[in-house]
């Protein structure tokens, strides 16, 4: 079923894994920074709901597919049942297990349709296990090693500081090339130090050469763009809560 998005059908496996993780970016969404649309779209009045995510990115609620057997496998029947019935959190990491369980079915579903041996199907598994699942983007497994990061991060933003201005010093001393190399050595470091933290929205790997920010509640780093913060507009805010920070609020 693919109502939010133009349906294709990966044949390689970078193209299966491109697949997979548009459609892990999407479901990513709807349990994070669209938390409170999902929430409310999984009104528990309603019949059988399921999460479905595209791989343009996009999520949707919606019934299943009514077409039996269905195109592709579907996803848990009657998240929405269950929403009233536990603590948010414990609702959320359940719709969040069984995104992970479909989002696997999904992408070997394609691999068996299309006759992937052994070794495309090893280094397709390889490459999605490199990336962490959703439940543990949605529960924060790895909150400790983010935490680590970001203290690592605040003391690399120091050092860096201090480095910019002995770079600055030793400018007008150092040749052209050499202020490059340093430079260029700098920014590795930089990426080394930075390179295990994940991104609190999509799950991704940090990058030095895009711009992050970092929640000032949960101390989560996020895109800029996964929450809609450009540099520009960072500069203004004192206070950087990010979009499930900010939309916390006491459930009945």
């Amino acid at each position: 079923m693919e109502v939010g998005g133009a349906q294709y059908n990966p044949r390689t496996v970078e193209e299966v894994f491109r697949d997979f993780k548009g459609r892990r970016a999407g479901m990513i969404k709807a349990l994070t920074t669209d938390v409170e649309e999902f929430y409310q779209q999984c009104d528990p009045e309603k019949e059988n709901l399921c999460l479905y995510g595209f791989p343009s990115e996009q999520w949707e609620v919606n019934l299943p597919a009514e077409e039996v057997p269905p195109e592709l496998p579907e996803p848990a029947l009657g998240i929405n049942f269950a929403r009233d019935g536990m603590q948010e959190k414990d609702w959320l990491s359940l719709v969040a297990v069984h995104s992970d369980s479909w989002l696997l079915s999904v992408a070997f579903y394609f691999g068996a349709r299309f006759g992937f041996d052994k070794a495309d199907r090893k280094r397709l598994f390889n490459m999605i296990n490199d990336l962490p699942t959703i439940f543990e983007v949605v529960t924060g497994a790895a909150k400790k090693q983010m935490k680590e990061k970001s203290l690592v991060s605040n003391h690399s933003s120091n050092r860096s500081k201090s480095n910019s201005k002995a770079r600055e010093s030793q400018a007008k001393y150092s040749k052209p090339s050499q202020l490059k190399d340093k430079e260029e050595g700098l920014d590795e470091e930089d990426e080394e130090e930075h390179g295990d933290t994940l991104c609190g929205a999509c799950g991704e790997n940090y990058a030095s050469d895009e711009f992050w920010i970092c929640c000032d509640v949960c101390e989560k780093w996020f895109h800029g763009k996964c929450v809609k913060i450009t540099p520009a507009r960072a500069e203004h805010i004192k206070q950087y809560k990010c979009p499930t920070c900010s939309n916390k609020r006491a459930r009945p």
